[in-house]
């Protein structure tokens, strides 16, 4: 197979599996999903998706949320962990919604990264999610199949995330992401990976990795 030829074939098979594709993270509107998306950092969707309502429950809207203190927030986050970070990044970036932008999530990314806590990641997230801007953010699935594929060199995620903006039409940008990432916990994860049902990788997989895989299950 070509490149473009391997990349079809991806977009093909993502799209058959996952013809709609939710979002991990539960909200509302662009601030619902900011702070949850920031909540996420070293943690699951499924714990973050069970403490944003008791967050929420008590300030869904930065105007609200600036009327908690930091330490209000970090008890009811602490669950998700880095709880003391994340307190003070949710309580700042509200403050400065409030006082910069009337209480709107701004749609750029440059912007959102000027927020506190706030990364380029979460910056993606945000505005591909909530306003439909193309963007590619990478987490860890993204980064460990765009390697398994042949697609990055794996080295960090500032270049996978060039590489698949690169190799990926940028129409397909924010439902690509998704797909990927939904495909990586399903059928490409770090453990317990079963290459049988990787259907992506073993068609297209770099050489090394299949090799790796067969070698590391013969020595069981």
């Amino acid at each position: 197979m070509t490149k473009q030829e391997k990349v079809d074939f991806t977009i093909k098979t993502l799209d058959d599996f996952y013809p709609t594709i939710p979002i991990p993270l539960d909200h509302k509107d662009p601030y619902t999903l900011l702070v949850a998306v920031l909540l996420s950092a070293q943690s699951t969707d499924v714990r973050v998706n069970q403490i944003t309502p008791l967050l929420f429950e008590r300030a869904d809207n930065p105007f609200d949320m600036i009327k908690l203190s930091v330490e209000e927030i970090r008890e009811i986050i602490k669950p998700v962990g880095l709880s003391p970070m994340k307190s003070k990044g949710i309580h700042g970036l509200s403050h400065i919604l409030v006082d910069k932008y009337n209480g709107e999530v701004p749609r750029s990314i440059e912007l959102l990264e000027e927020l506190p806590a706030v990364g380029h990641k979460t910056a993606s997230v945000v505005v591909s999610q909530a306003f439909g801007i193309p963007a590619f953010p990478v987490d860890t699935h993204i980064h460990r199949l765009m390697y398994r594929w042949g697609f990055s060199n794996g080295k960090n995620v500032v270049q996978t995330e060039r590489d698949a903006k690169r190799l990926f039409p940028e129409a397909l940008w924010n439902r690509l992401h998704l797909q990927i990432i939904w495909y990586g916990r399903e059928y490409s994860p770090a453990r317990g990976w079963d290459l049988e049902k990787d259907v992506i990788t073993k068609t297209i997989g770099r050489k090394t990795v299949i090799e790796e895989y067969y070698k590391t299950r013969k020595s069981r």
